[in-house]
């Protein structure tokens, strides 16, 4: 393990697997799994072969800067410019691939990537492996480790976060009062809760339960950071990026004709209308200088998951010569998504009236491999997993239309993910 900046030299080799197609979890151990899934397809990971942390920015550094993702940029082209690899396979997330958390915030600890000792991938029915060792030739000792069952989670106790509920609300008032003065247009606001069990939490049965809940999703776990993400903040295939953008929910209704009527409330919405619009906005201003192409849909369209609907609007771009994966995560970090407008002001704000320290919730969270190509979402509808303890994490957009009972209502509808994730189902 390594954490220094400049990377030790590693041998890297990916070959295809054969037989039959099981879940990726099932591949993982128990402990730290790396994990990106998206439905059947995706990579999981175990053991260290190298890692980076990165510190914390000084207190009153700007809360827009970028030097963390600059600075992981650099010690991964390090990476791989050192590394001896041979890669039988020559799909995405094939050879060496660094599996990432960045905190919301630059003066925020919790800034982590992780190149694993063993990573199997799926994609398109090919399967994977690749092992990181120090010498080539040679096999990482937890390639061949033994299938342990997953843990049952057991009981859970639940506790407020860092407000109440009520002084959550104040905090929505407060920010809305702000916005009408005209201090700024928008700003996301989140709360957290805190979850406790018996025994250490098996990171494994919170996996496998998001994936099969949220196929279209992106369920995750890095550094202790677990989720299903609905935002996909970029994939980058060679010079061509996606994007998705999403801003404005209501929850799904308990029959056909409720959950229409929701939709049709959120499309019709002009609040959700004009918090949609500056995240696109945020998003164009952001990915614009980097692109020679970018194709910015002018309508949105109704995104329904498995606990809500989002207005959605998917971009597409080509991006310039010289612009890794990483450069656009950094322009396009925060969104107004998940920050607000003026994105400084927003952020400023947030730290404020929060009461709490974000650390990877809202940033990015996903994957780089060592051709460029790459996955990142925005950590959203996660916790933070620690030993028996769970950090669960749920915002919303606060604009000047906004409501704090109905900004309380939403956030509890995204608790669901993880609060569901979290409980075992009745025998």
């Amino acid at each position: 393990m390594n954490s220094a900046l400049t990377p030790p030299e590693l041998a890297v080799r990916t070959v295809e697997l054969r037989g039959r197609a099981e879940s990726l979890v099932n591949h993982l151990p128990a402990g730290a799994p790396l994990a990106w899934l998206s439905g059947e397809d995706g990579l999981v990971g175990w053991g260290e072969a190298v890692r980076l942390d990165l510190g914390p920015r000084p207190e009153g550094t700007s809360p827009t800067d970028t030097a963390r993702f600059s600075d992981a940029a650099r010690w991964i082209e390090g990476l791989v410019a050192g590394a001896d690899v041979r890669d039988e396979v020559g799909l995405p997330g094939t050879g060496p691939v660094a599996f990432g958390t960045f905190t919301f915030a630059p003066t925020s600890p919790g800034t982590a990537l992780v190149v694993p000792r063993v990573l199997v991938g799926r994609k398109d029915g090919r399967t994977w492996l690749t092992t990181v060792t120090d010498t080539p030739g040679t096999h990482p000792p937890e390639l061949v480790h033994s299938r342990s069952p997953a843990r049952p989670i057991g009981p859970v106790t639940w506790r407020d976060g860092s407000l109440t509920p009520e002084q959550w609300k104040g905090a929505v008032a407060h920010t809305v009062s702000r916005i009408r003065d005209g201090r700024l247009d928008k700003a996301v606001l989140a709360r957290d809760a805190v979850a406790a069990t018996d025994g250490p939490i098996d990171v494994r049965v919170l996996l496998e339960r998001l994936r099969l809940r949220f196929p279209s999703c992106f369920t995750f776990s890095v550094d202790g950071m677990v989720g299903a993400t609905p935002e996909l903040l970029l994939r980058r295939e060679g010079d061509r990026l996606t994007s998705l953008v999403l801003a404005g929910t209501r929850p799904r209704g308990d029959d056909e004709e409720a959950d229409r009527a929701l939709g049709e409330d959120l499309m019709a919405s002009a609040k959700d209308d004009r918090e949609h619009h500056l995240a696109v906005e945020s998003l164009r201003t952001a990915l614009g200088p980097l692109a020679e192409e970018l194709d910015v849909p002018g309508t949105p369209h109704l995104l329904r998951l498995a606990n809500v609907q989002h207005l959605a609007t998917p971009v597409r771009a080509r991006l310039a010569d010289g612009v890794s994966a990483l450069d656009a995560v950094a322009a396009l970090h925060p969104t107004a998504a998940v920050g607000g407008t003026p994105t400084e002001t927003a952020m400023r704000l947030i730290a404020e009236v929060e009461g709490m320290d974000r650390g990877g919730y809202a940033g990015p969270v996903g994957w780089v491999d060592g051709a460029g190509n790459a996955e990142w979402g925005i950590a959203l509808r996660c916790a933070r997993v620690e030993g028996r303890n769970a950090r669960l994490y749920a915002g919303g957009g606060i604009v000047a239309g906004s409501d704090p009972d109905s900004e309380l209502a939403e956030t509890e509808s995204k608790f669901r993910v993880m609060r569901e994730a979290l409980t075992e189902p009745p025998a």
